[in-house]
């Protein structure tokens, strides 16, 4: 994707020295951009941890490189399985993180250790590579949604719902729930998105509304809670939204709130689709409320708030009451009864384990 005209994509490998790793610190925007240069494994762990970068497919090639920055340090296998174990601790809930370190580990441990730096660089840049072909897919089968939705309303925009940020800062490019949205948009259909704000994070006013303005398309930014309103007065035509972990029976786990936009949606007969790449199902998990770990973040973010203040300058506010505690689960799980379907980068399915065992047989 296109900032002010330039391509860019949310991870990439330095040009100039071949090795250190270069991303976006994404808790900088909208306000800067600045682009962090990784040279060690730790450097990753952090990026990851604090969310500079964040988004389920993003995380894991961040960490696959940062396992390629740990063995430019120290290619034994010792260190290797600790560095990995350490980036894979970072994050609980997205399994694309765990995918990522475990096909990389599956590549190096089979590899002498004198070409192991540069046989994890080459695996790196493969699932970079996949990522990007894998959202580019899922925009093309999700664009179909909104053409059909256009033929339904000819002459009006169609109206689509997101929640966080499933963009491409979320992904290596593209996204999952945005793509869709950037391939009808370039095919010239008229669509308007609704942007939830996602507190406590804010991805979706800060990232998501960022991103869709950069690439010319129509959006609102709404409280959170405003969503089922507008679907009650038919002002959501589909629901678009991302995740970072669905079960193989098609439980969705993804960003706070999620949940909640399902039923209102479900209530509303407003169909409500889910965006993911093959990456982010766990095949091994049958039910997902209640093997899907869910990540506990810290308090602060929800007790306190960060933004430009009118004079310019950048603040962070308390807006929780002084002495109030205050609770930050990150994630939720929508039941696979309330999701309408799975985009993947091999097409549009039910969410149920025997519509995505037949999709993905070899996972079956």
């Amino acid at each position: 994707m296109k900032i002010d005209g330039t391509p860019y994509r949310s991870v990439w490998v330095d040009e100039q020295d071949g090795w250190s790793v270069r991303i976006f610190d994404q808790t900088k925007l909208p306000w800067a951009i600045e682009i962090l240069r990784l040279t060690r494994a730790e450097q990753a762990a952090h990026a990851i941890r604090s969310m500079q970068v964040r988004g389920a497919p993003l995380i894991g090639a961040v960490a696959a490189y940062g396992l390629c920055l740990a063995l430019r340090a120290n290619n034994s296998s010792v260190s290797m399985e600790r560095d990995a174990a350490m980036l894979a601790a970072t994050r609980p809930t997205a399994v694309n993180l765990r995918w990522a370190i475990e096909r990389m580990l599956t590549r190096v441990r089979n590899t002498p250790r004198d070409a192991r730096v540069q046989a994890a660089y080459a695996e790196a840049a493969l699932i970079a590579e996949e990522d990007v072909a894998q959202c580019h897919a899922i925009g093309q089968h999700g664009a179909e949604l909104i053409e059909i939705a256009a033929q339904r309303k000819p002459g009006q925009h169609v109206n689509v719902l997101t929640h966080c940020n499933a963009g491409w800062l979320a992904t290596v490019d593209w996204g999952t729930a945005l793509a869709p949205i950037y391939v009808a948009h370039d095919r010239g259909l008229d669509v308007h998105v609704w942007v939830d704000e996602t507190r406590p994070r804010n991805q979706g006013a800060a990232l998501t509304a960022w991103e869709l303005g950069r690439h010319g398309v129509s959006h609102t930014v709404i409280a959170d809670n405003a969503g089922g309103h507008l679907m009650q007065h038919g002002e959501v035509d589909l629901v678009l939204v991302g995740a970072d972990r669905v079960a193989r029976t098609g439980d969705v786990a993804n960003k706070i709130g999620t949940y909640l936009k399902a039923l209102a949606a479900r209530d509303n007969e407003v169909p409500f689709w889910v965006a993911v790449p093959s990456s982010t199902i766990d095949w091994s998990i049958d039910d997902g409320l209640a093997a899907i770990p869910i990540e506990q973040r810290p308090a602060t973010e929800v007790s306190t708030i960060t933004g430009r203040a009118l004079d310019g300058s950048m603040a962070t506010i308390r807006v929780v009451a002084t002495g109030s505690q205050a609770a930050n689960p990150a994630f939720d799980v929508t039941p696979a009864r309330l999701v309408t379907g799975l985009i993947t980068e091999r097409g549009r399915t039910a969410a149920n384990a025997e519509n995505l065992a037949r999709l993905f047989p070899e996972y079956g």
